[in-house]
């Protein structure tokens, strides 16, 4: 093997599923080594023991390699973090954070790691928060595999970070669709203005258009009126809303700008979905 490169693995990681891409230097993403199982029904104690179970199973026997994590929207809470102008350290912008993310979700947030994304004292910025316990997992798994874990990144504002510069300035819908779930946010000139993570029960079109006019009311936009969503669902290829509902679908993967190796796969595995 040549010593001219560092082996990278990428890993997503959902309830359903682990996809596992192995990516080397000079080798182009569509050659890329894919692997992709399915987690097994177990009484692990929390949402992610399962997954972790189906990961170090899955993992090279190599150590000395890169690993980077991609976590599904079911292990991440999102909020969106309103616009303060006496904050003025990073200590002071994780306290806040901190507060807000309380307020929203109670209690649990405490034992939560909160990441904030770039801050404006004018705009406001977007947190998103994993429990702790489940990345002291991860790091003590990379460490056993001797490997070094680089980064751990929400499936939802990686999709966004890629995406975005293809945004306008005006008020932007924005949603990502997994199994069993969906991310919506809504943007205005920059600005995070709301952002939803739900689970889906059943028809995700529907409840994709239901999500939009709810939350297009709380907005002040007439409902039928919104206009279009930027929407990336790699699961749901040919995904429409019907007709006369106001909304039209732009998907935000292209020719010109496809979505990265590691991301999930399209053909997706009919994986037992779990009751949580």
């Amino acid at each position: 093997m040549s010593l001219s490169w560092r082996n990278r693995v990428s890993a997503f990681l959902s309830p359903y599923r682990v996809e596992l891409v192995r990516l080397q230097r000079h080798v182009k993403p569509g050659q890329a080594e894919r692997q992709m199982a399915a987690c097994e029904r177990a009484d692990e104690g929390t949402t992610w023991g399962a997954t972790l179970v189906q990961l170090k199973r899955m993992l090279p026997a190599e150590t000395g390699a890169d690993i980077h994590i991609l976590l599904s929207n079911h292990f991440v809470r999102y909020a969106v973090i309103p616009p303060q102008s006496k904050i003025e350290t990073p200590a002071e912008l994780q306290t806040y954070a901190a507060f807000q993310m309380q307020e929203i979700y109670g209690e649990r947030a405490a034992e939560w790691e909160l990441s904030i994304s770039s801050w404006d004292p004018a705009t406001g910025a977007v947190c998103a928060a994993v429990e702790r316990s489940f990345l002291q997992e991860l790091e003590e798994l990379a460490a056993s595999q001797r490997m070094k874990l680089k980064y751990v990144e929400p499936y939802f504002t990686s999709v966004f970070d890629h995406w975005h510069g293809s945004f306008d300035n005006g008020r932007t819908w924005f949603a990502l669709i997994e199994t069993g779930r969906l991310c919506l946010a809504l943007l205005e000139g920059g600005a995070w203005l709301r952002i939803l993570n739900q689970r889906i029960l059943e028809d995700v079109e529907e409840e994709l258009l239901v999500a939009l006019e709810r939350e297009a009311l709380l907005f002040s936009a007439p409902a039928g009126t919104a206009g279009q969503v930027r929407l990336f669902a790699p699961e749901h290829p040919d995904l429409t809303l019907p007709e006369g509902s106001g909304w039209q679908i732009v998907p935000l993967e292209d020719k010109a700008r496809p979505a990265p190796a590691h991301y999930p796969f399209n053909d997706v595995i009919q994986a037992a979905t779990p009751d949580a």
